[in-house]
Parts: structure tokens; sequence; C-alpha cells
């Protein structure tokens, strides 16, 4: 079931973060690890699974580094909870079925019914807008720092 589990957390940040401190850039695993606080032993594996699902892509090389697979707008919060949720075995493969009437007939279609409601509400909150949260309350961004206005 969806919740806010440690991975989930640490997959949203290291997503935004990439977004929002990019600037067009690739974005290393070690910066995002410095700036959001995330052990790089739960952030890297994170960060694969999110390159496998489509929503990052990963850059070898000198400059390598992690950007965003797809734009801004287009990638939700809902996409990386599912990516999350099938890492933790969420998606319903191998998880103890109940094994009474009452936990096959009511507790788990609640469940799956709360789970459903929760990515439907997460597949509402974009990328995009959280970089404009974040941009909205002060949060400085790598990216404007980078910025070199000279002639």
């Amino acid at each position: 079931m969806i919740g806010t589990s440690k991975k989930l957390v640490y997959a949203i940040e290291a997503v935004l973060d990439i977004a929002y401190n990019s600037g067009g850039e690739t974005v290393q695993s070690s910066a995002v690890s410095e700036r959001q606080g995330i052990p790089r032993r739960y952030l890297e594996p994170v960060l694969q699974q999110l390159v496998r699902a489509g929503i990052l892509r990963g850059v070898r090389g000198p400059r390598g580094g992690y950007r965003l697979a797809k734009e801004r707008r287009l990638i939700t919060v809902g996409d990386i909870a599912r990516v999350v949720d099938a890492i933790e075995g969420g998606d319903g493969a191998g998880e103890t079925q109940p094994r009474s009437d009452i936990g096959r007939k009511v507790v788990l279609p609640l469940c799956l019914q709360s789970r459903e409601e929760t990515l439907s509400r997460l597949d509402e909150i974009t990328i995009e807008a959280l970089c404009q949260r974040a941009r909205g309350t002060g949060v400085v961004s790598e990216a404007l720092r980078r910025l070199d206005y000279s002639i």
C-alpha cells in the first residue's frame, strides 16, 4: 500500500532536486545527497529504479549524473510513488492474502481502494508544481546560482 515511506520521501526529494537544480545540466547523485541529506546507500538504488522507469535519465562520464527523462510538467508524484511502491513490493505480488472472509471481503478491498485514491491524488501533483512551490517558499536553486550574466 502507498504510504509515506522513507524511500518515497527520498525519491520525491531526489527528482525534485534534480528538476529544481539542474538548469539543463546533469546533477550528480553526490550533490543530491548533500543538499537533501539523503544517505547515498539509499539514494543510488532509488535513482537507478527511477532511470529504469523512465522518470530520470542517467548520463555516464566525467560530467555525468542524472537529469529528467521528461518535462517537469509531465512527471507526477504518482509516477514516482508507483516506482517506489513496486520496489517495496506493494503492487500485490507476494503480499500475504487475508485468510478470513472479513479480511478478503472488507479489509483488502478497503486497502486497495485507499491505495488507488492516494495514487489518483498524487497524479494531480506534478514536479513542475513542486518546483513552483519551492520557488515560492524561497528555496534557492543551484541552477540560478550558476547563471552568468556577464557580456
